[in-house]
This record gives C-alpha cells, sequence and structure tokens, in this order.
C-alpha cells in the first residue's frame, strides 16, 4: 500500500506516544509512574455532568447542531471572553469544534496556502509544526533561550520574517515551558504583526492556570487593531478538567471564522452535543472549581519545583503557568553516558519506572516534560526515582 507524503511526512504525537508507551508498560504489570499528559486528574465538575446528563434525558443531545455550535454555546463564549478578555465579540466571530486542537487546524487549514511560512517559537507544543505542514505550509522554527524564559523576542521574529510570512502563533502560557508573556512583551510582539500584516494565532488554553501572583494577559485585549489581526484558540479542557469531552473554539475574523467552520462541516460536521452543553454550563455556571484546580496545581508546582531542582544534573526554570516542569537535562545525560534525549527519557522509564516525554518533539533536545498534572504522592515517588536514577552513576 502507497501511503500519501502528506502523512509519512508527518511526526508522531511524542506526548501521545509516551503515555501510550507507559500505559501499555502498566498493563503487563510494572510499576510505572506516568507525568507525560496534559490532563488535570480532577474529575469533570458534578453541575457539568449534570448539564450533559439532563441534554441526553430530555432528548436535546440527540440531533445534530448547527457545525459551527450551539447559538446558546456562542452566547456563553461571548459573555466568557466579556468577562475574561474585557471586550465583546459577536456570534460570527466564534466557531466551536472538537476539541482547541481541531480549531488549530482548521484555523491553519483556513489561512495557509503552499508555501506559506508560519513562525514558530520554540520549545512548542508538538502538533503546531505538523499541521501547518498538512496544509503545505512551511513551519519556520525560532528558538527561544532559557536566559529570557523561553519567550521570543520581536527582534528574533523580525530576523526570520520573509515575504511569504503570513502567521505568528503565539502560545501563553506556554506547552511545554509554562511561561508568560508580559503585557509590555505582548504589545510589541502584537504590533510588529499589525506593522507587518501577519496574523497572531494566540492559544489561551492555559489562560486561566497561572500562579504564585503571575497574570495572564490576553494579546487580543490590548488594542483594537491588535484584536483584528488575531485568532484566538481556548476550550474547556484543562480550565474544567474536560479533556475527554473534547470541546474547543476560535475567536476572531468573521470570514476566518467562517472558513474553519466550512472545512468542519465537510469533516466532523457538529462538535458532540451533549458536550456542547456541559461547555455551556462550565462558561456560564458557578467557577469554583477552576479556582480549586488552579491551587492544588499550584500547591504542586511549589512542592516539587525545588525537588526536581536538586535532582543531579537538572536545571529547571520555575513556570509560571499551565502545569509542566521543562528541565534541561544536558549535564545529567552526560552524567548518565546519553547524547540523545529520546534514549534518556526512554532509559529512565526502563530503569526506573518514570515516564516522562522527551524535548525532542517540542523543539528542545536538551529538555525533558513533566507534567504535574497528578496528585503530590505519585510526583515526590517519581522525584525520588528520578534521584536514585541520577545515584546509580
Amino acid at each position: 500500500m502507497i501511503l500519501s507524503n502528506r502523512v509519512l511526512n508527518m511526526d508522531e504525537s511524542v506526548t501521545l506516544a509516551a503515555a501510550a508507551r507507559a500505559k501499555a508498560l502498566k498493563e503487563k504489570g510494572d510499576d510505572i509512574l506516568s507525568l507525560t499528559l496534559g490532563e488535570p486528574d480532577f474529575p469533570t465538575p458534578k453541575n457539568i455532568q449534570n448539564a450533559a446528563i439532563s441534554s441526553i434525558k430530555n432528548g436535546k443531545a440527540s440531533f445534530y447542531t448547527v457545525t459551527s455550535g450551539l447559538p446558546e454555546l456562542k452566547e456563553a463564549i461571548a459573555g466568557y471572553f466579556a468577562k475574561y478578555y474585557g471586550y465583546t465579540i459577536k456570534q460570527n466571530q466564534v466557531t466551536v469544534a472538537t476539541g482547541a486542537k481541531f480549531s488549530l487546524y482548521t484555523f491553519f487549514m483556513s489561512v495557509i496556502n503552499p508555501g506559506d511560512e508560519a513562525i514558530i517559537p520554540t520549545p512548542c507544543w508538538v502538533s503546531y509544526g505538523d499541521q501547518i505542514k498538512m496544509a503545505e505550509g512551511v513551519p519556520v522554527f525560532v528558538q527561544t533561550t532559557e536566559a529570557n524564559h523561553f519567550k521570543v523576542t520581536v527582534e528574533q521574529l523580525d530576523a526570520v520574517r520573509s515575504a511569504k510570512t503570513k502567521v505568528l502563533v503565539l502560545n501563553s502560557p506556554s506547552n511545554p515551558t509554562g511561561m508568560i508573556y508580559t503585557a509590555k512583551e505582548l504589545l510589541a510582539i502584537g504590533n510588529w504583526a499589525v506593522e507587518h500584516d501577519i496574523l497572531i494565532l494566540a492559544d489561551d488554553i492555559y489562560g486561566r492556570l497561572v500562579y504564585n501572583g503571575n497574570e495572564f494577559t490576553p494579546i487580543s485585549s490590548l488594542s483594537e487593531a491588535i484584536c483584528k489581526q488575531t485568532i484566538v484558540i481556548n476550550g474547556v479542557s484543562k480550565s474544567y478538567s474536560m479533556t475527554g469531552w473534547r470541546l474547543g473554539y476560535a475567536v476572531g475574523d468573521s470570514e476566518i471564522i467562517a472558513a474553519m467552520s466550512k472545512i468542519a462541516g465537510q469533516t466532523t460536521s457538529n462538535p458532540t452535543a451533549a458536550s456542547q452543553y456541559a461547555a455551556i454550563e462550565a462558561l456560564k455556571g458557578p467557577q469554583d472549581t477552576v479556582e480549586t484546580m488552579r491551587q492544588a496545581f499550584e500547591e504542586r508546582l511549589n512542592t516539587i519545583y525545588p525537588l526536581l531542582a536538586e535532582v543531579p544534573g537538572f536545571k529547571v526554570v520555575k513556570p509560571q503557568g499551565a502545569f509542566y516542569l521543562f528541565p534541561n537535562v544536558k549535564k545529567a545525560m552526560g552524567m548518565k553516558g546519553y547524547t540523545d534525549v529520546t534514549e534518556f527519557t526512554t532509559a529512565i522509564l526502563e530503569e526506573v519506572g518514570v515516564a516522562l516525554v522527551t524535548g525532542a518533539g517540542f523543539g528542545a533536545p536538551e529538555n525533558v516534560r513533566l507534567s504535574y498534572a497528578t496528585d503530590l504522592d505519585t510526583l515526590k515517588e517519581a522525584i525520588r526515582r528520578l534521584h536514585q536514577f541520577m545515584e546509580e552513576l
């Protein structure tokens, strides 16, 4: 069988691959601690569950909805934006999708023509580059530095800008680094994008999960000109512990939003109706569970960060949001005789049963990603095992 070049040129998601391998070893009976997936360990709040159950019982969830999402859900998203973004949006500026990941896909498919370039600061989430390539675009990766807390500068962006540059991808708080851009930094980047007529793809999925007095600033809120240039991607997976519900959305220019809905109409059709009714309750209902989770993640971060920093050869910058630690392990690899970070993470999994994600897939061949979206006992034991691994020289 001859497969398409599109799929042959595509890399496997390193996060999903690491999680799958850890799960397989665990099912085989191995003692595995998996710190791979960015998935809150809290159940979906009861009020959200009940909203979905009600929609099933009353028959509302039995039928197709408008491809771009229920009007009631778009209204809830508009209310969310008014509260957390500080500006108003119309329903034709919103499209709902089967997960924020699919929103990203339909965006790239809607605006990228063959040969168009999209700038991606690295380290970055693993799917951006491959989705751009699927749209026959060219991902242009810009390496950030730990010294600048993994944040790109206007000077770096301008150095790679070309006549083919169409999109800038910006993720704050970041997966995998957890770093947050300040309002000043975002304003400079936003004005640069406006000046050069470059679309901003703002992945804001972790915007509610920030810690230790840090603040999330939506780039789209900084000026009318920047807002017009920006498509915001968000969803309910992370903040409301609804990863399995697969419900994301995009907000921005009505023409681009209509194009994204058009692609969904020929692929997934509407997102699952029950998930949409659940999302309405998530966005409009009580927000106390979001804060409960945020506080739990903050406690975990503040507890395990100093412990991880003590592991021989691990150098880690303290993140400000999301729920990942992203230590540099170059020294640790050298101490253990490794030159490849993927082989290093494989050795950790096989020798001490801790599943991490290789930094190679994020564009960071000297780092590993550790998710602290699990309980403190598991996290402490995992770090104890990392100590054990490094001490067995």
